[in-house]
C-alpha cells in the first residue's frame, strides 16, 4: 500500500479568484483541509514551511490545531528550515504537537530552499561560525534536536531544587518521535548522508544535480543509493521514503479553466543556488492519462508516500474534491481502495 498525503505552502494574497486572503485564511483552511482528506481516506496532511513570505510558516501550532481536529491522518512538514530553528525549543513544541496527535507526526526537516530575505536565519539569532555554511548550520541544529526529542541530558540539575546535580532532558518527551523524522533530500549524497544518520527520506519536486536523465530516474536513483547506505549502515527498522509531485486531474470544465494550458510533457534544468537543477514535470491531464502517465513514473514506483502539493488559494471545497480524485488515480495504481467519496463527479 502507497500513502497519499497533501502538502501545502499555504500561500495567502488578496488578488481575483483567491480563496485565501489573509493569513488566518491561510491556517484555518490547513485545518479544514486536512479534516476533509481524513474524511476522504488521504492518509496525510503536510505544511511546507517558508519565512518572510505570505505562506505558512509557524508549524506547530498549526500541527497541533490539525492533531485535535483529527484522528487518524498523518500531520507533518515538508519541510522545516533548521537553519531558522532553536533546536530545544523546537523540540518542546515537536513532542507536544505529537502528543496532541496522538503520535501522529511525521516532521520532515532540511537546510531549507532559497528564499526571499538575505541570510534571513541571522536574523532570527543563528549565525554560523567561522568556516561554517548555512548547510552546516542546519545540520548542528538537526543533531541537537534529534538528541533532545531522543531524552538525552542537555542541562544539569540545580541541587538547591532537586537535592542532587543531574542530567534533565527536555519535557515533554514522546515516544516514537525519533524514528519519525525526515530529511528533505536534494542530492544523491545528501541521501546517503540522510540514510547514514538514520532518519526516513523525503524527496522534493526537484534535485539540485542534473545527469541528463529524467528527473524521475535520476530520484529513483536517489532512493536507490538512500536503500542501499541504509542496509549498510545496519539499521533495524525499515525507513519511509516519500516523493513530492504536483497531481492536476482535468475532471470538468472548472479544472480544465484553471489548468488546461499547464500540461508538460517533459522535466524543466534550470539554476538554483549557483548550479543546475532539475525539476520534476507537472502531471496535469484527464484521470485516465494521469494513471498512465504516473504508472511510468519510477520514483514514485520505489517511494512508500506520495505528497501532493495542492493549489491552496482555490479553497477548501476545491482542493478536497482534487485529493478525490487523485485517490481514485491512486485506486486504479494499487496505492489503496477506491472509496465513494473520492470517485470522479
Amino acid at each position: 500500500m502507497k500513502r497519499i498525503g497533501f502538502l501545502s505552502f499555504g500561500h495567502w494574497q488578496p488578488i481575483p479568484g483567491s480563496r485565501a486572503r489573509t493569513a488566518a485564511d491561510a491556517l484555518l483552511q490547513t485545518i479544514d483541509l486536512a479534516v476533509a482528506a481524513e474524511e476522504l481516506g488521504i492518509d496525510g496532511a503536510y505544511v511546507r514551511v517558508h519565512h518572510f513570505a505570505p505562506q505558512l510558516a509557524s508549524p506547530f501550532p498549526l500541527l497541533a490545531a490539525i492533531g485535535a481536529r483529527t484522528k487518524r491522518i498523518e500531520i507533518g512538514t515538508a519541510v522545516i528550515d533548521m537553519r531558522y530553528e532553536n533546536p530545544l525549543y523546537m523540540a518542546e513544541d515537536a513532542a507536544a504537537a505529537d502528543l496532541i496527535s496522538g503520535g501522529r507526526l511525521q516532521l520532515g526537516i532540511s537546510r531549507g530552499s532559497p528564499e526571499p530575505a538575505q541570510r534571513g536565519y541571522e536574523t532570527f539569532g543563528h549565525v554560523p561560525v567561522e568556516g561554517m555554511t548555512d548547510a552546516d548550520l542546519a545540520r548542528t541544529h538537526a543533531e541537537l534536536f534529534r538528541a533532545a526529542i531522543a531524552g538525552a541530558g542537555l542541562a544539569r540539575s540545580d541541587p538547591a531544587m532537586t537535592g542532587v546535580e543531574r542530567p534533565l532532558a527536555i519535557q515533554p518527551q514522546s515516544p516514537g518521535l525519533p524514528e519519525r523524522i525526515w530529511w528533505g533530500s536534494g542530492t544523491r549524497a545528501s541521501a546517503v548522508w540522510t540514510a547514514e544518520q538514520g532518519m526516513n527520506l523525503m524527496s522534493s519536486t526537484l534535485l539540485t544535480e542534473d545527469t541528463g536523465v529524467p528527473f524521475h530516474e535520476l530520484q529513483a536513483e536517489q532512493i536507490r543509493m538512500f536503500r542501499e547506505a541504509w542496509a549498510d549502515a545496519g539499521h533495524e527498522r525499515e525507513p519511509r521514503i516519500s516523493v513530492s509531485r504536483s497531481i492536476l486531474p482535468i475532471m470538468n470544465d472548472v479544472d480544465r479553466q484553471y489548468f488546461g494550458r499547464q500540461r508538460e510533457h517533459s522535466d524543466q534544468v534550470g539554476y538554483l543556488d549557483g548550479g543546475l537543477a532539475r525539476f520534476g514535470k507537472s502531471y496535469v491531464g484527464e484521470p485516465e492519462e494521469l494513471v498512465a502517465e504516473l504508472a511510468e513514473d519510477t520514483a514514485v514506483r520505489e517511494a512508500d508516500t506520495v505528497l501532493v502539493t495542492v493549489p491552496n488559494q482555490l479553497g477548501v471545497d476545491y482542493n478536497a474534491r482534487l485529493l478525490g480524485g487523485v485517490k481514485a488515480i491512486g485506486a486504479e495504481l494499487g496505492w489503496g481502495a477506491e472509496t465513494p467519496a473520492a470517485r470522479r463527479d
